[in-house]
This record gives structure tokens, sequence and C-alpha cells, in this order.
């Protein structure tokens, strides 16, 4: 992973407000875990791959006292529908229309369930699996990459 992607990654962390962050990408794992807040905001970066992890101070170093973080909300689980390419999601087919599907909605196989635009193509994606859609693991307009989990079917 590039420094100007982890800088992105450590700005957008301490502008949010957010505690914590982290993104695999391949092989790859980074978490930024923010420990304060406003302008004064002080990251720590830790970077993990294959090779020893090292660790980076996103702000000038200084500590600050561990805060207990919640738990994230049990994951749902049932059969991962992931992204077959590199591409922008869409859920809906243009801006005006409906969502393919929603929460809570009925699939069967071979239903579309959202569209990858991949080099000026749109790609359909077809639900592999009939079910109910349990979660929608990708917002509108986002670039998803390959393999990545985009819905859970139950």
């Amino acid at each position: 992973m590039d420094l100007r992607k982890l800088k992105t990654l450590i700005d957008l962390v301490s502008e949010s407000g957010i505690s914590e962050l982290e993104v695999n990408e391949g092989e790859d794992r980074v978490r930024i875990v923010n420990a304060g807040s406003g302008a004064q905001s002080m990251g720590q970066v830790v970077y993990a791959n294959p090779a020893p992890a090292q660790t980076m101070q996103a702000t000038p170093a200084a500590s600050a006292p561990v805060e207990n973080v919640p738990e994230a909300p049990p994951v749902e689980t049932g059969f991962v529908a992931r992204s077959p390419m590199v591409g922008t999601f869409y859920r809906a087919p243009n801006p005006e229309s409906p969502d393919f599907v929603k929460i809570g909605d009925t699939v069967t196989v071979g239903q579309t369930l959202c569209i990858i635009e991949a080099m000026k193509l749109l790609n359909e994606i077809e639900a592999e699996k009939a079910g109910v859609i349990k979660q929608i693991l990708c917002e509108n307009g986002q670039g998803v990459e390959f393999d990545q989990p985009l819905f859970i079917i139950a």
C-alpha cells in the first residue's frame, strides 16, 4: 500500500471523528486508531504484511489513554456474495430508478443484485444463491475490489 493512500486514510479518520478504521488489501492490513479529536487528533497506523509489522505515528508522538471501544454489532451469517471484479458499486441501474434489492428482499438465483462499473462497462452482478438479503456491505458509488464482500444472503 503506498504512502499517499495511507495519508488519505489517516486524514479521513481524523476528519470524520471515527475512532478506528481497518483496511485489508490482499495480504496487506492497515489499522488506523484515532486517539484524539479535532485538529489536535493523534492517531497510530499499524501496517502489517507477511514481513514484520511496522508502526508509524500519524501525528507528533504523544501517548493517549486507551479507551474501551464498543464491539461491532454481530455480523450476519449466510452466503456472502462477493465482487467478481474491481470497479464502482451501484445499487440501481440509474439514479432515478429504485435499488435492485433492499435488506429483507427475497432473491432467487440469477436475480440482479447490483451493477459494478468497470472500464465504462456496466456489469450486472447476479445472485448465486436464493435467500433473503440480510446485509448490504457497500455504499452506492463506492469503489470495490476483487473478491470484496457485497451482500449477505441467508
